[in-house]
């Protein structure tokens, strides 16, 4: 799984991407400050296991503090985005190259309307940030489509005169963008187009096509940045009217790296997704003052800063994943010491037999049984897995 950060230049992308991973990136007042896009890991928040076990667990990835577990995932910040992307203009052509391998986006909109279209620093609130989600739907739609009608009149007849079914044949056409059968089946079904003679599907056919399978493959949140500037508030509020369907986080990027790298040195005790901090070390005026700001113009106003929340939205709702630990219900202890070291994002609807396999080939060819750690039952391979569940896996070998 990789989760995408998106958005147009200058709207505090990469810091987006800082504070969630403490990647060392380049943040720049100016637009394509990211050319190749940035890798790293952030980490979604759960409550960890350990508490149910009255334990301390020692994560082999991530980390625990206070019963929170971070579990570590794949994160990339690709080039600003402009209009007109699709047709190659800005970095759009490796934008759109370097997004095909993201499961979930996270769309990064300056909600201060602090830059104008092109990523160019503006008045605060001259600019309306509302441009900036449609256009990037319209990017997204108008790739999909363009990949689509590549050489569509040919595509459709050659499968007429094979007879061959549409789904599949459209699915492989799209699957460098993670696109299957199902999706299309489903596309093919809600949107009522003809299996008789797709060569008369017309534009709008095929462009309300791209448009509902790049929803299902790109699925996106609204991380509705910079809180902290006044104008924000009100483009908020407007952007949750104008656009009901999609879930818009209000964020500070800014805020949250401030306080990540000061939790890093030991000034504050705090933790990705709190609603409050405390300050614990020697800070002089001026962190003292920024540090107040945080805490009245985003923590107070906003109850967090958004960052955690839009990753695990991310990961938890938007793609369904859920936390699973391995363990014995004899020793939750590896052999080299460690407590609960670790724990797997797996996808919702998966059995103990995946969770087997998950873990070693060997353990799922030669599964016998499972047991539900917490409760001492044994569970068989079909057993549907549960959010936080520690399972321990017996094998024949």
């Amino acid at each position: 799984m990789i989760i995408g950060v998106v958005g147009k230049a200058n709207v505090g992308k990469s810091t987006f991407f800082k504070s969630a991973t403490l990647a060392e990136v380049l943040i720049a007042n100016y637009p394509f400050a990211t050319i190749d896009p940035n890798k790293g890991f952030g980490f979604v928040r759960i409550t960890c296991v350990d508490k149910d076990f009255g334990k301390q667990c020692n994560p082999r990835y991530g980390f625990c503090s206070n019963t929170q577990r971070f579990v570590p995932v794949e994160m990339i910040d690709v080039a600003g985005l402009v209009p007109g992307a699709h047709e190659g203009k800005g970095m759009g052509n490796k934008f759109l190259d370097d997004l095909r391998q993201a499961d979930v986006l996270i769309h990064v909109v300056d909600a201060s309307g602090s830059c104008n279209s092109l990523g160019e620093p503006v008045v605060p609130g001259s600019y309306d940030p509302l441009f900036d989600i449609r256009f990037l739907e319209v990017e997204l739609d108008m790739w999909y489509l363009g990949i689509l009608k590549t050489g569509w009149e040919k595509f459709a007849r050659r499968v007429r005169q094979e007879n061959a079914e549409i789904s599949p044949a459209i699915a492989k056409q799209l699957s460098g963008l993670n696109v299957t059968e199902e999706m299309v089946s489903e596309a093919i079904r809600v949107l009522n187009l003809s299996l008789d003679d797709t060569v008369q599907w017309t534009d709008e056919d095929l462009h309300n096509l791209a448009v509902f399978l790049r929803k299902k493959t790109k699925p996106m949140i609204i991380a509705a940045n910079k809180t902290d500037v006044p104008t924000a508030k009100a483009n908020i509020e407007r952007m949750k009217k104008e656009f009901p369907d999609y879930l818009i986080i209000p964020c500070s990027s800014e805020g949250e790296l401030a306080l990540r790298e000061a939790a890093k040195k030991n000034l504050i005790k705090y933790l990705p997704g709190d609603s409050d901090f405390e300050i614990v070390g020697n800070v002089n005026d001026t962190q003292r003052n920024a540090l107040n700001f945080i805490k009245e113009k985003i923590l107070k106003e906003w109850g967090k800063t958004g960052v955690q929340d839009c990753l695990n939205k991310a990961v938890f709702d938007f793609l369904g994943f859920i936390a699973i630990f391995p363990g014995g219900v004899n020793n939750l202890v590896d052999k080299e010491g460690r407590v609960l070291p670790d724990c797997f994002l797996i996808k919702q609807g998966a059995t103990a037999l995946d969770f087997a396999y998950k873990l070693h080939t060997d353990l799922g060819n030669n599964f016998v049984t499972a047991i539900n750690v917490k409760t001492k039952q044994r569970v068989g391979r079909d057993y549907i897995l549960k959010h936080r569940d520690v399972i321990e896996i017996v094998s024949g070998k």
